[in-house]
């Protein structure tokens, strides 16, 4: 029998253990092999080494979680040790995507990124849906950035669709690929910070890596690639269906999208929606969403989303309530 001991350092208690340590007791329970210990700020594991090493990650990713969103709930908790349930090998093989620029080390920070991550493991073709700030972009990026330097792939190539949010692009200085930078913007962002500076440009110079906009995709058979289509919820039902059959030989696809956040025109139909409806039934196709509890940036970020849902919902609720009530006095 192994022990080990965890010492929580500024993490607000309460808040981490939980009330009446609801939130230990939980991992406890889903460990029955092993005794843990919850005294002061002080956790004592013991049992064996491999169920200690599963019990020490779902711990440093709980106090993550606090220290990014500043509680814990034991819903939250649920969700994280769900996605330990997988075999204790492919969990921590999955715990680290990529080692970035600098010594950033790139991983999932939530349950929903996590089995992200698992998803693209498992299928050739992955949705993953969220709000703005979940991550699911930056982690598609990570996981095509690891499977170009594990040489799975030849190549990547990302793609959004040059939708105009609010602006008009016959107005904006500059040729195309100027005009069109903005919006590939967040995809270069994450790329600086995983490849070297250097490195980058001679992938973008010799098209080992490729950020395009959708249209060039056309007639195009996307092989020995990691392909991501970014922002899909901008897509037509032409435009989806054309990127959908790109795919070629040993390709992996990640389409990403956000179905709260449509710039189409009133009257166009999201092809994101419409492939989500399609494909749902399909065998070898992962659909994973995430949602406020993943949000990585700023905390107001995720009050932000939660209070947009609640006023959708509330919008929902008023139009389907019966119309034309009398008051009492009619």
């Amino acid at each position: 029998m192994v022990e080990k001991v965890i010492t929580l350092e500024n993490v607000p208690l309460a808040d981490f253990l939980g009330q009446a340590n609801e939130n230990i007791r939980q991992v406890a329970q889903a460990f029955p092999q092993s005794k843990i210990i919850s005294r002061g700020n002080e956790i004592r594991i013991q049992g064996g080494a491999p169920e200690i090493l599963r019990i020490n990650n779902v711990i440093n990713l709980l106090l993550e979680h606090v220290d990014r969103f500043g509680h814990l709930t034991p819903d939250t908790v649920k969700e994280y040790l769900d996605v330990e349930g997988v075999p204790f090998q492919e969990a921590s093989r999955d715990q680290v995507i990529v080692f970035g620029n600098k010594g950033l080390v790139i991983k999932p920070k939530s349950a929903n990124q996590r089995r992200l991550v698992e998803a693209a493991v498992k299928n050739d073709l992955v949705f993953a849906l969220g709000p703005a700030g979940t991550g699911k972009t930056y982690i598609a990026v990570a996981l095509a950035v690891r499977a170009l330097k594990n040489r799975e792939v030849k190549r990547i190539i990302i793609t959004r669709p040059a939708v105009e949010a609010g602006e008009n692009l016959g107005f904006l200085p500059g040729d195309l690929q100027e005009k069109l930078d903005p919006y590939l913007r967040p995809i270069y962002d994450a790329l600086q910070d995983m490849v070297p500076p250097e490195k980058l440009k001679y992938y973008q110079e010799t098209r080992v890596i490729e950020i395009a906009p959708l249209a060039y995709m056309r007639g195009r058979t996307l092989h020995d690639a990691f392909v991501l289509l970014d922002e899909a919820q901008n897509t037509t039902s032409e435009q989806i269906k054309m990127f959908l059959t790109r795919m070629g030989p040993n390709s992996k696809v990640i389409i990403t999208g956000d179905q709260t956040q449509v710039d189409l025109p009133v009257r166009q139909k999201s092809g994101l929606s419409e492939a989500l409806r399609i494909l749902k039934d399909v065998k070898g196709i992962g659909i994973v969403n995430l949602s406020g509890k993943d949000v990585i940036r700023h905390k107001l970020v995720k009050a932000i989303i939660e209070a947009y849902e609640k006023n959708q919902a509330d919008k929902t609720l008023v139009k389907h309530e019966p119309s034309g009530r009398k008051s009492n006095g009619e």
